[in-house]
Protein backbone atom coordinates (compact mmCIF):
# COMPACT_ATOMS: atom_id res chain seq x y z
CA UNK A 1 0.00 0.00 0.00
CA UNK A 2 1.29 3.69 -1.30
CA UNK A 3 2.39 6.14 1.65
CA UNK A 4 -0.60 8.94 2.52
CA UNK A 5 0.34 11.68 0.22
CA UNK A 6 1.79 13.78 2.68
CA UNK A 7 3.62 17.19 2.59
CA UNK A 8 5.42 18.93 5.16
CA UNK A 9 6.97 22.55 5.57
CA UNK A 10 10.01 22.41 7.71
CA UNK A 11 10.33 25.84 9.25
CA UNK A 12 12.28 27.99 10.91
CA UNK A 13 10.09 28.67 13.89
CA UNK A 14 6.97 26.42 13.10
CA UNK A 15 6.24 23.36 11.16
CA UNK A 16 3.65 21.88 9.38
CA UNK A 17 2.85 18.62 7.97
CA UNK A 18 -0.24 18.11 5.67
CA UNK A 19 -2.12 15.84 3.85
CA UNK A 20 -5.30 14.75 1.58
CA UNK A 21 -9.02 14.05 2.10
CA UNK A 22 -9.66 13.38 -0.99
CA UNK A 23 -9.11 16.15 -2.90
CA UNK A 24 -8.55 18.62 -0.16
CA UNK A 25 -5.20 19.61 1.67
CA UNK A 26 -5.79 19.47 5.17
CA UNK A 27 -3.28 20.20 7.93
CA UNK A 28 -2.96 17.04 10.33
CA UNK A 29 -2.91 17.38 14.44
CA UNK A 30 0.16 17.20 16.54
CA UNK A 31 -0.10 14.77 19.56
CA UNK A 32 -1.14 18.68 21.08
CA UNK A 33 -3.97 19.06 19.15
CA UNK A 34 -2.12 22.01 17.32
CA UNK A 35 -1.61 22.06 13.44
CA UNK A 36 1.56 23.89 13.99
CA UNK A 37 4.85 22.42 15.88
CA UNK A 38 7.00 24.79 17.20
CA UNK A 39 10.66 23.90 15.02
CA UNK A 40 11.87 23.04 18.44
CA UNK A 41 14.22 20.55 19.85
CA UNK A 42 15.71 20.06 23.51
CA UNK A 43 17.17 16.91 25.46
CA UNK A 44 15.42 16.04 28.72
CA UNK A 45 17.75 14.82 31.62
CA UNK A 46 17.39 11.44 30.81
CA UNK A 47 18.54 11.62 27.04
CA UNK A 48 14.89 11.60 25.96
CA UNK A 49 14.37 14.09 22.95
CA UNK A 50 11.68 16.43 22.75
CA UNK A 51 10.73 17.96 20.15
CA UNK A 52 7.51 20.84 19.70
CA UNK A 53 5.84 22.50 22.58
CA UNK A 54 7.59 20.70 25.38
CA UNK A 55 10.98 21.25 23.54
CA UNK A 56 10.05 25.12 23.76
CA UNK A 57 8.91 25.13 27.55
CA UNK A 58 12.00 23.60 28.22
CA UNK A 59 14.41 25.91 26.07
CA UNK A 60 12.90 28.88 28.21
CA UNK A 61 14.33 27.07 31.73
CA UNK A 62 17.45 25.56 30.06
CA UNK A 63 18.59 26.91 26.61
CA UNK A 64 21.53 25.21 26.77
CA UNK A 65 19.79 22.14 26.03
CA UNK A 66 17.92 23.14 23.17
CA UNK A 67 18.10 24.31 19.96
CA UNK A 68 15.92 26.59 17.70
CA UNK A 69 16.24 27.94 14.05
CA UNK A 70 17.94 25.00 13.12
CA UNK A 71 16.98 25.62 9.85
CA UNK A 72 19.19 28.91 9.22
CA UNK A 73 21.92 26.34 9.82
CA UNK A 74 21.00 23.74 7.22
CA UNK A 75 23.74 23.59 4.37
CA UNK A 76 26.41 25.00 6.42
CA UNK A 77 29.66 23.50 8.54
CA UNK A 78 28.83 24.46 11.54
CA UNK A 79 28.09 21.83 14.43
CA UNK A 80 25.01 22.69 16.91
CA UNK A 81 26.52 21.78 20.74
CA UNK A 82 23.28 20.74 22.37
CA UNK A 83 23.58 19.41 26.30
CA UNK A 84 27.07 18.61 25.83
CA UNK A 85 26.88 16.81 22.60
CA UNK A 86 27.70 18.40 19.30
CA UNK A 87 25.43 17.56 15.91
CA UNK A 88 25.10 18.35 12.49
CA UNK A 89 22.14 20.37 11.63
CA UNK A 90 20.51 18.03 9.18
CA UNK A 91 20.48 15.25 12.53
CA UNK A 92 18.27 18.77 14.28
CA UNK A 93 15.84 18.66 11.66
CA UNK A 94 15.70 15.00 11.12
CA UNK A 95 14.61 14.96 14.96
CA UNK A 96 11.45 17.50 13.73
CA UNK A 97 10.78 15.58 10.62
CA UNK A 98 10.44 12.49 12.83
CA UNK A 99 8.27 14.43 15.12
CA UNK A 100 5.81 15.28 12.13
CA UNK A 101 5.97 11.69 10.36
CA UNK A 102 5.26 9.82 13.77
CA UNK A 103 1.72 12.45 13.84
CA UNK A 104 1.19 11.91 10.21
CA UNK A 105 1.02 7.59 10.93
CA UNK A 106 -0.64 8.49 14.31
CA UNK A 107 -3.85 10.91 12.65
CA UNK A 108 -3.86 8.42 9.62
CA UNK A 109 -3.27 5.01 10.81
CA UNK A 110 -0.63 4.13 8.15
CA UNK A 111 2.74 3.88 7.44
CA UNK A 112 4.55 7.55 6.33
CA UNK A 113 7.28 6.75 3.96
CA UNK A 114 7.91 9.47 1.83
CA UNK A 115 6.31 13.08 1.36
CA UNK A 116 7.14 16.29 -0.36
CA UNK A 117 9.51 18.88 1.64
CA UNK A 118 9.10 22.58 1.09
CA UNK A 119 12.11 25.13 1.05
CA UNK A 120 12.95 28.71 0.62
CA UNK A 121 13.12 29.55 -3.31
CA UNK A 122 16.02 31.41 -2.39
CA UNK A 123 17.78 27.94 -0.87
CA UNK A 124 21.01 26.81 -2.72
CA UNK A 125 22.29 23.53 -3.48
CA UNK A 126 23.94 22.85 -0.18
CA UNK A 127 21.22 24.04 1.76
CA UNK A 128 18.60 21.28 -0.28
CA UNK A 129 20.86 18.42 0.23
CA UNK A 130 20.94 19.13 3.53
CA UNK A 131 17.37 19.37 3.58
CA UNK A 132 17.11 15.82 1.88
CA UNK A 133 19.37 14.52 4.02
CA UNK A 134 17.51 15.68 7.17
CA UNK A 135 14.86 13.41 5.06
CA UNK A 136 16.58 10.42 5.02
CA UNK A 137 17.70 10.64 8.53
CA UNK A 138 13.98 10.76 9.81
CA UNK A 139 13.40 7.58 7.58
CA UNK A 140 11.52 9.33 4.31
CA UNK A 141 11.98 9.21 0.91
CA UNK A 142 11.42 12.58 -0.74
CA UNK A 143 10.34 12.49 -3.84
CA UNK A 144 10.63 16.56 -4.98
CA UNK A 145 11.65 19.55 -2.89
CA UNK A 146 9.01 22.11 -3.92
CA UNK A 147 9.95 26.11 -3.29
CA UNK A 148 7.73 27.53 -0.70
CA UNK A 149 6.06 30.52 -2.50
CA UNK A 150 5.69 27.95 -5.60
CA UNK A 151 3.53 25.39 -3.06
CA UNK A 152 1.22 28.45 -1.71
CA UNK A 153 0.49 29.12 -5.11
CA UNK A 154 -0.26 25.58 -5.49
CA UNK A 155 -2.72 25.88 -2.78
CA UNK A 156 -3.88 29.05 -3.91
CA UNK A 157 -4.35 27.95 -7.74
CA UNK A 158 -5.93 24.23 -7.63
CA UNK A 159 -8.62 24.32 -10.28
CA UNK A 160 -8.25 27.29 -11.55
CA UNK A 161 -8.55 27.15 -15.63
CA UNK A 162 -8.04 31.41 -16.27
CA UNK A 163 -4.48 32.37 -16.17
CA UNK A 164 -3.54 34.74 -13.83
CA UNK A 165 -0.31 36.36 -12.86
CA UNK A 166 0.60 35.95 -8.68
CA UNK A 167 3.01 37.22 -6.78
CA UNK A 168 3.64 35.29 -3.70
CA UNK A 169 5.09 37.00 -0.10
CA UNK A 170 6.66 34.44 1.89
CA UNK A 171 7.52 35.86 5.45
CA UNK A 172 8.36 33.25 7.52
CA UNK A 173 10.26 32.78 10.81
CA UNK A 174 13.89 33.02 9.21
CA UNK A 175 13.56 33.59 5.40
CA UNK A 176 11.51 36.19 3.31
CA UNK A 177 11.01 34.68 -0.39
CA UNK A 178 9.15 36.65 -3.35
CA UNK A 179 8.28 34.71 -6.33
CA UNK A 180 6.20 35.73 -9.08
CA UNK A 181 4.25 33.01 -11.18
CA UNK A 182 1.53 32.45 -14.25
CA UNK A 183 -0.73 30.19 -13.23
CA UNK A 184 -3.41 28.97 -15.48
CA UNK A 185 -4.72 25.54 -17.26
CA UNK A 186 -3.03 23.10 -15.07
CA UNK A 187 0.35 25.22 -15.27
CA UNK A 188 2.48 27.10 -12.76
CA UNK A 189 5.20 28.62 -14.46
CA UNK A 190 7.47 30.68 -12.28
CA UNK A 191 8.68 33.71 -13.61
CA UNK A 192 11.22 34.51 -11.06
CA UNK A 193 12.38 34.75 -7.47
CA UNK A 194 14.08 36.89 -5.24
CA UNK A 195 14.55 36.97 -1.73
CA UNK A 196 16.23 37.65 1.80
CA UNK A 197 17.64 34.46 3.11
CA UNK A 198 18.74 36.43 6.95
CA UNK A 199 14.94 38.21 7.25
CA UNK A 200 12.25 36.70 9.18
CA UNK A 201 10.33 36.43 12.55
CA UNK A 202 13.00 35.85 14.27
CA UNK A 203 14.92 39.25 13.24
CA UNK A 204 11.54 41.26 14.34
CA UNK A 205 11.56 39.48 17.80
CA UNK A 206 15.14 40.33 18.20
CA UNK A 207 14.38 43.98 17.65
CA UNK A 208 11.57 44.18 20.05
CA UNK A 209 13.25 42.18 22.74
CA UNK A 210 16.03 44.76 22.84
CA UNK A 211 13.24 47.73 22.89
CA UNK A 212 11.71 45.92 25.89
CA UNK A 213 15.42 45.21 27.71
CA UNK A 214 16.16 49.04 27.49
CA UNK A 215 12.43 49.67 28.69
CA UNK A 216 13.53 47.75 31.85
CA UNK A 217 16.99 49.45 32.05
CA UNK A 218 14.81 52.79 31.98
CA UNK A 219 12.46 52.06 34.34
CA UNK A 220 14.19 50.49 37.43
CA UNK A 221 17.76 51.63 36.42
CA UNK A 222 19.30 48.33 36.27
CA UNK A 223 19.86 46.05 33.18
CA UNK A 224 18.14 43.46 32.28
CA UNK A 225 20.13 40.24 33.32
CA UNK A 226 22.25 39.11 30.63
CA UNK A 227 21.92 34.63 30.85
CA UNK A 228 20.45 32.62 28.27
CA UNK A 229 17.94 31.47 30.58
CA UNK A 230 16.48 35.17 30.85
CA UNK A 231 17.01 35.96 26.98
CA UNK A 232 14.45 32.78 26.06
CA UNK A 233 12.40 34.60 28.13
CA UNK A 234 12.84 38.16 27.16
CA UNK A 235 12.39 36.57 23.53
CA UNK A 236 9.05 34.71 24.28
CA UNK A 237 7.39 37.99 25.28
CA UNK A 238 8.90 39.88 22.63
CA UNK A 239 7.07 37.17 20.21
CA UNK A 240 3.81 37.11 22.03
CA UNK A 241 3.58 41.05 21.81
CA UNK A 242 4.37 40.61 17.92
CA UNK A 243 1.23 38.25 17.49
CA UNK A 244 -0.60 40.31 20.33
CA UNK A 245 -0.29 43.12 18.13
CA UNK A 246 -1.69 42.20 14.54
CA UNK A 247 -4.96 41.62 16.24
CA UNK A 248 -5.13 44.72 18.70
CA UNK A 249 -3.62 48.21 18.90
CA UNK A 250 -1.90 47.50 22.63
CA UNK A 251 0.01 44.57 24.13
CA UNK A 252 1.73 44.73 27.29
CA UNK A 253 5.29 42.25 27.63
CA UNK A 254 5.46 40.56 31.13
CA UNK A 255 8.09 38.44 32.51
CA UNK A 256 9.28 37.58 35.86
CA UNK A 257 12.55 38.60 36.73
CA UNK A 258 13.14 36.83 39.80
CA UNK A 259 14.79 33.82 39.65
CA UNK A 260 16.80 34.36 36.58
CA UNK A 261 19.51 35.68 37.99
CA UNK A 262 21.75 35.57 41.20
CA UNK A 263 21.47 39.12 41.61
CA UNK A 264 21.82 42.67 39.83
CA UNK A 265 23.22 45.79 40.92
CA UNK A 266 23.48 44.31 44.42
CA UNK A 267 19.58 43.54 44.79
CA UNK A 268 19.21 39.65 46.24
CA UNK A 269 17.27 37.63 43.29
CA UNK A 270 14.14 37.82 44.92
CA UNK A 271 13.95 41.78 45.47
CA UNK A 272 14.47 41.87 41.72
CA UNK A 273 11.76 44.02 39.90
CA UNK A 274 9.70 41.90 36.84
CA UNK A 275 9.47 43.30 33.13
CA UNK A 276 6.04 45.27 32.31
CA UNK A 277 6.21 47.04 29.44
CA UNK A 278 3.35 48.19 27.13
CA UNK A 279 3.69 48.36 23.56
CA UNK A 280 1.84 50.08 20.68
CA UNK A 281 0.95 48.73 17.61
CA UNK A 282 2.96 52.21 16.74
CA UNK A 283 5.60 51.50 18.87
CA UNK A 284 6.11 48.29 17.57
CA UNK A 285 5.68 49.54 13.38
CA UNK A 286 8.71 52.50 14.50
CA UNK A 287 11.07 49.59 15.59
CA UNK A 288 10.68 47.19 12.66
CA UNK A 289 10.34 50.01 9.99
CA UNK A 290 13.78 48.81 9.06
CA UNK A 291 13.36 45.31 8.85
CA UNK A 292 10.33 45.84 6.52
CA UNK A 293 11.80 48.39 4.59
CA UNK A 294 13.84 45.04 3.34
CA UNK A 295 10.95 43.55 1.81
CA UNK A 296 10.84 46.08 -0.86
CA UNK A 297 13.95 45.59 -3.14
CA UNK A 298 13.83 41.86 -3.45
CA UNK A 299 10.17 42.77 -4.45
CA UNK A 300 11.17 45.09 -7.13
CA UNK A 301 13.76 42.72 -7.92
CA UNK A 302 11.11 39.82 -8.86
CA UNK A 303 9.31 42.37 -10.91
CA UNK A 304 11.80 43.35 -13.08
CA UNK A 305 13.45 39.89 -13.81
CA UNK A 306 10.19 39.03 -14.84
CA UNK A 307 9.75 42.19 -16.87
CA UNK A 308 6.15 43.25 -15.00
CA UNK A 309 5.39 45.89 -13.64
CA UNK A 310 2.55 45.96 -10.28
CA UNK A 311 -0.21 46.82 -12.36
CA UNK A 312 0.28 43.54 -14.33
CA UNK A 313 -0.16 41.42 -11.27
CA UNK A 314 -3.76 39.75 -10.55
CA UNK A 315 -3.02 38.41 -7.55
CA UNK A 316 -0.78 38.98 -4.12
CA UNK A 317 -0.63 35.99 -1.85
CA UNK A 318 0.64 36.83 1.58
CA UNK A 319 2.30 33.36 3.58
CA UNK A 320 4.02 32.90 6.40
CA UNK A 321 3.51 34.24 10.35
CA UNK A 322 5.07 37.59 9.29
CA UNK A 323 2.89 38.32 6.61
CA UNK A 324 0.12 38.87 9.23
CA UNK A 325 1.58 42.14 10.82
CA UNK A 326 -0.86 45.32 9.39
CA UNK A 327 2.16 46.92 8.52
CA UNK A 328 3.32 44.08 6.24
CA UNK A 329 0.16 43.80 4.75
CA UNK A 330 -0.34 47.92 4.32
CA UNK A 331 3.22 47.70 2.74
CA UNK A 332 2.11 44.87 0.50
CA UNK A 333 -1.16 46.53 -0.74
CA UNK A 334 1.10 50.14 -1.70
CA UNK A 335 3.78 48.16 -3.63
CA UNK A 336 1.29 45.99 -5.47
CA UNK A 337 -1.79 48.27 -5.72
CA UNK A 338 -4.21 46.24 -4.14
CA UNK A 339 -5.24 44.20 -1.02
CA UNK A 340 -3.50 41.03 -1.03
CA UNK A 341 -5.47 37.60 -0.99
CA UNK A 342 -5.73 36.05 2.02
CA UNK A 343 -8.86 33.27 2.23
CA UNK A 344 -6.18 30.92 3.27
CA UNK A 345 -4.36 30.78 6.86
CA UNK A 346 -0.78 31.72 6.21
CA UNK A 347 0.53 29.27 8.59
CA UNK A 348 -0.44 26.27 6.85
CA UNK A 349 -0.89 26.86 2.87
CA UNK A 350 2.75 26.19 2.29
CA UNK A 351 2.35 22.66 3.62
CA UNK A 352 -1.12 22.61 1.85
CA UNK A 353 0.52 22.82 -1.58
CA UNK A 354 3.10 20.07 -0.64
CA UNK A 355 0.32 17.76 0.04
CA UNK A 356 -1.64 18.88 -3.33
CA UNK A 357 2.13 18.31 -5.32
CA UNK A 358 2.21 14.68 -3.01
CA UNK A 359 -1.01 13.87 -4.20
CA UNK A 360 -0.05 14.88 -8.06
CA UNK A 361 3.05 12.65 -7.81
CA UNK A 362 1.03 9.61 -6.67
CA UNK A 363 -2.31 9.98 -8.83
CA UNK A 364 -4.41 10.86 -6.36
CA UNK A 365 -5.52 14.15 -8.03
CA UNK A 366 -5.46 15.88 -11.68
CA UNK A 367 -1.69 16.96 -12.43
CA UNK A 368 -0.20 20.22 -12.64
CA UNK A 369 2.71 20.96 -14.80
CA UNK A 370 5.25 22.83 -12.26
CA UNK A 371 8.36 25.02 -13.68
CA UNK A 372 10.24 26.03 -11.58
CA UNK A 373 13.05 28.50 -11.39
CA UNK A 374 16.46 28.58 -10.53
CA UNK A 375 17.13 31.14 -7.70
CA UNK A 376 21.09 31.89 -8.06
CA UNK A 377 23.19 31.95 -10.97
CA UNK A 378 25.54 28.84 -11.01
CA UNK A 379 29.07 28.95 -12.88
CA UNK A 380 32.70 28.42 -11.40
CA UNK A 381 35.96 30.45 -10.77
CA UNK A 382 37.97 31.42 -13.50
CA UNK A 383 41.48 32.86 -13.34
CA UNK A 384 42.23 35.77 -11.09
CA UNK A 385 39.26 34.69 -8.53
CA UNK A 386 36.17 35.74 -11.39
CA UNK A 387 32.79 34.29 -11.26
CA UNK A 388 31.86 32.36 -14.95
CA UNK A 389 28.08 32.44 -15.23
CA UNK A 390 27.19 29.05 -16.91
CA UNK A 391 23.64 28.62 -15.87
CA UNK A 392 21.57 32.41 -15.06
CA UNK A 393 19.36 32.84 -12.69
CA UNK A 394 15.46 32.60 -12.97
CA UNK A 395 16.46 29.56 -15.71
CA UNK A 396 13.17 27.16 -15.76
CA UNK A 397 14.40 23.84 -14.07
CA UNK A 398 15.13 21.19 -15.35
CA UNK A 399 17.59 22.89 -17.17
CA UNK A 400 21.38 22.36 -18.86
CA UNK A 401 24.14 24.54 -20.07
CA UNK A 402 27.61 24.03 -20.57
CA UNK A 403 30.50 26.52 -21.67
CA UNK A 404 33.95 25.43 -22.88
CA UNK A 405 37.41 26.79 -20.66
CA UNK A 406 41.22 25.58 -21.79
CA UNK A 407 44.10 25.21 -19.22
CA UNK A 408 45.44 28.52 -17.62
CA UNK A 409 49.31 27.51 -17.06
CA UNK A 410 51.32 25.08 -19.55
CA UNK A 411 51.76 20.98 -19.09
CA UNK A 412 49.01 21.32 -17.04
CA UNK A 413 48.38 17.80 -15.43
CA UNK A 414 44.67 18.37 -13.95
CA UNK A 415 42.36 20.88 -13.48
CA UNK A 416 39.79 21.84 -10.25
CA UNK A 417 37.09 23.47 -10.91
CA UNK A 418 35.64 25.20 -8.41
CA UNK A 419 31.84 25.19 -8.38
CA UNK A 420 29.45 28.52 -7.25
CA UNK A 421 26.35 29.90 -6.90
CA UNK A 422 25.49 33.57 -6.17
CA UNK A 423 25.60 36.43 -8.37
CA UNK A 424 28.84 38.23 -7.48
CA UNK A 425 31.25 39.14 -10.01
CA UNK A 426 34.45 37.66 -7.52
CA UNK A 427 34.07 34.24 -7.24
CA UNK A 428 35.47 34.87 -2.93
CA UNK A 429 31.92 36.46 -2.64
CA UNK A 430 29.44 33.82 -3.92
CA UNK A 431 28.47 30.51 -2.44
CA UNK A 432 30.66 27.87 -3.12
CA UNK A 433 29.24 24.01 -3.70
CA UNK A 434 32.58 22.27 -3.99
CA UNK A 435 34.64 20.98 -6.79
CA UNK A 436 34.92 18.97 -9.80
CA UNK A 437 38.73 17.26 -10.35
CA UNK A 438 39.43 16.65 -13.67
CA UNK A 439 42.65 14.66 -13.75
CA UNK A 440 45.24 12.80 -16.43
CA UNK A 441 45.23 16.05 -19.26
CA UNK A 442 47.51 15.70 -22.02
CA UNK A 443 51.19 17.73 -21.83
CA UNK A 444 50.41 21.31 -23.85
CA UNK A 445 50.55 24.57 -23.95
CA UNK A 446 48.16 26.97 -21.96
CA UNK A 447 45.38 27.35 -23.82
CA UNK A 448 45.19 24.06 -25.84
CA UNK A 449 44.14 21.84 -23.70
CA UNK A 450 39.78 22.78 -24.03
CA UNK A 451 37.46 21.19 -20.88
CA UNK A 452 33.72 21.26 -21.17
CA UNK A 453 32.19 22.19 -17.92
CA UNK A 454 28.43 20.87 -18.23
CA UNK A 455 25.57 21.79 -15.32
CA UNK A 456 22.60 19.88 -14.98
CA UNK A 457 20.09 21.16 -12.64
CA UNK A 458 17.16 18.89 -11.83
CA UNK A 459 13.60 19.65 -11.15
CA UNK A 460 14.42 20.09 -7.02
CA UNK A 461 17.22 22.94 -8.07
CA UNK A 462 20.11 20.35 -6.91
CA UNK A 463 23.20 20.77 -9.34
CA UNK A 464 24.88 17.82 -10.53
CA UNK A 465 28.66 19.31 -12.55
CA UNK A 466 30.47 17.15 -14.84
CA UNK A 467 33.54 17.92 -16.73
CA UNK A 468 35.18 16.34 -20.10
CA UNK A 469 38.48 16.85 -21.79
CA UNK A 470 37.87 17.80 -25.61
CA UNK A 471 41.03 17.05 -26.72
CA UNK A 472 41.42 13.18 -26.96
CA UNK A 473 44.15 12.99 -25.05
CA UNK A 474 44.53 10.75 -21.42
CA UNK A 475 41.57 9.69 -20.06
CA UNK A 476 40.37 11.87 -17.79
CA UNK A 477 38.12 11.28 -14.47
CA UNK A 478 35.31 14.00 -13.27
CA UNK A 479 34.39 13.96 -9.23
CA UNK A 480 31.93 16.17 -7.80
CA UNK A 481 32.94 16.51 -4.21
CA UNK A 482 30.24 18.96 -2.45
CA UNK A 483 32.12 20.65 0.43
CA UNK A 484 29.37 20.68 3.00
CA UNK A 485 27.58 17.42 2.10
CA UNK A 486 27.72 14.68 4.54
CA UNK A 487 29.38 11.77 2.85
CA UNK A 488 27.79 7.86 2.48
CA UNK A 489 29.27 6.81 5.72
CA UNK A 490 28.64 9.63 7.95
CA UNK A 491 24.81 9.75 6.61
CA UNK A 492 25.08 5.50 7.34
CA UNK A 493 26.05 6.11 10.80
CA UNK A 494 23.55 9.04 11.72
CA UNK A 495 20.44 6.83 10.17
CA UNK A 496 21.36 4.25 12.25
CA UNK A 497 21.86 6.01 15.19
CA UNK A 498 18.92 7.91 14.69
CA UNK A 499 16.88 4.30 14.32
CA UNK A 500 17.86 3.57 17.56
CA UNK A 501 17.23 7.08 19.08
CA UNK A 502 13.63 6.39 17.81
CA UNK A 503 13.50 3.07 19.48
CA UNK A 504 14.52 4.07 22.66
CA UNK A 505 12.19 7.01 22.37
CA UNK A 506 9.38 4.96 21.84
CA UNK A 507 10.46 2.87 24.38
CA UNK A 508 10.38 6.25 27.13
CA UNK A 509 7.00 7.21 25.46
CA UNK A 510 5.18 3.85 26.51
CA UNK A 511 6.64 4.33 30.13
CA UNK A 512 6.01 7.61 30.75
CA UNK A 513 2.23 7.11 29.27
CA UNK A 514 2.18 4.00 32.04
CA UNK A 515 3.48 6.14 34.56
CA UNK A 516 0.76 8.81 33.97
CA UNK A 517 -1.62 5.79 33.32
CA UNK A 518 -0.48 5.04 37.21
CA UNK A 519 -0.56 8.33 38.66
CA UNK A 520 -4.42 9.00 37.85
CA UNK A 521 -5.59 5.69 39.07
CA UNK A 522 -3.38 6.36 42.52
CA UNK A 523 -5.08 9.83 43.13
CA UNK A 524 -8.55 8.59 42.47
CA UNK A 525 -8.53 5.64 44.63
CA UNK A 526 -6.91 7.98 47.36
CA UNK A 527 -9.39 10.19 46.70
CA UNK A 528 -11.80 7.41 47.17
CA UNK A 529 -10.52 5.63 49.77
CA UNK A 530 -9.98 9.01 52.01
CA UNK A 531 -13.93 10.28 50.92
CA UNK A 532 -16.22 7.08 51.13
CA UNK A 533 -13.80 5.30 53.40
CA UNK A 534 -16.90 4.84 55.85
CA UNK A 535 -19.34 3.64 53.08
CA UNK A 536 -16.79 1.10 51.76
CA UNK A 537 -16.74 -2.76 53.35
CA UNK A 538 -13.63 -3.67 54.90
CA UNK A 539 -12.65 -6.28 52.94
CA UNK A 540 -13.70 -3.87 49.59
CA UNK A 541 -11.04 -1.19 51.33
CA UNK A 542 -8.48 -3.81 52.27
CA UNK A 543 -8.41 -4.95 48.44
CA UNK A 544 -8.32 -1.25 46.99
CA UNK A 545 -5.29 -0.74 49.92
CA UNK A 546 -3.53 -4.08 48.23
CA UNK A 547 -3.65 -3.10 44.92
CA UNK A 548 -2.87 0.57 45.27
CA UNK A 549 0.34 -0.76 47.20
CA UNK A 550 1.70 -3.09 44.42
CA UNK A 551 0.71 -0.05 41.82
CA UNK A 552 3.26 2.01 43.78
CA UNK A 553 5.64 -0.89 44.19
CA UNK A 554 5.64 -1.06 40.07
CA UNK A 555 6.07 2.85 39.67
CA UNK A 556 9.02 1.86 41.93
CA UNK A 557 9.80 -1.15 39.27
CA UNK A 558 9.41 1.38 36.05
CA UNK A 559 7.44 -1.55 34.37
CA UNK A 560 5.52 0.12 31.63
CA UNK A 561 3.88 -3.58 31.32
CA UNK A 562 3.80 -3.58 34.93
CA UNK A 563 2.21 -0.35 35.63
CA UNK A 564 -0.14 -0.81 33.52
CA UNK A 565 -1.61 -4.27 34.35
CA UNK A 566 -1.67 -2.81 38.12
CA UNK A 567 -3.60 0.43 37.25
CA UNK A 568 -6.48 -1.61 35.58
CA UNK A 569 -6.45 -4.18 38.49
CA UNK A 570 -6.87 -0.96 40.64
CA UNK A 571 -9.40 0.50 38.73
CA UNK A 572 -11.36 -2.41 37.97
CA UNK A 573 -11.76 -2.71 41.96
CA UNK A 574 -12.22 0.57 42.42
CA UNK A 575 -15.54 0.75 39.58
CA UNK A 576 -16.28 -3.23 41.37
CA UNK A 577 -16.56 -1.58 45.11
CA UNK A 578 -16.51 2.09 45.49
CA UNK A 579 -20.35 3.48 46.02
CA UNK A 580 -21.76 5.17 43.38
CA UNK A 581 -23.79 7.87 45.09
CA UNK A 582 -24.65 8.69 48.84
CA UNK A 583 -26.97 6.04 50.23
CA UNK A 584 -25.53 3.12 47.90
Amino acid sequence: MPSPAIGIDLGTTRSVIATLDGEKPIAIPNAEGHRTTPSVVAFAPDGRALVGRAAQRQAIEDPATAIAAVKRLLGSDERITVAGRQYWPQEMAAFILRALKDDAEKWTGETVTEAVLTVPAYFNDRQRRATREAADLAGLTVPMLLNEPTSAALAYGLGREETSTVLVWDLGGGTFDVSILELGEGIFEVLAVSGDGSLGGVDFDTVVAAHLAASYQERHGIAYPGNPRARARLIEASEKVKLGLSAASVATARVAVAGLADQLAGRPVDQLPDLEVVVTRETLEGLVSDLIGRLVPPTRQALADARLTASRLDLVILVGNGTKMPAVRKLAAELMGSEPYRYLDADLVTALGAAIQAGMIQGRIQRAVLLDVLPLSLGIETKGGLFARIVPRNSTLPVSASQIFSTAVDDQPEMRIEVLQGERELAAQDVRLGHVELSGLPAAPRGTVKVEVAFDVDVDGIVHVHATDLTGGADASARFVSTRQLDPEEIARLIAEAEAEADADRSDRRRIEAGIEAESAIVATGLALASLDAQLHHVAAQALGDALMELQEAVEDGSPALMHERSSRLRSLLAEHAPSGPGT
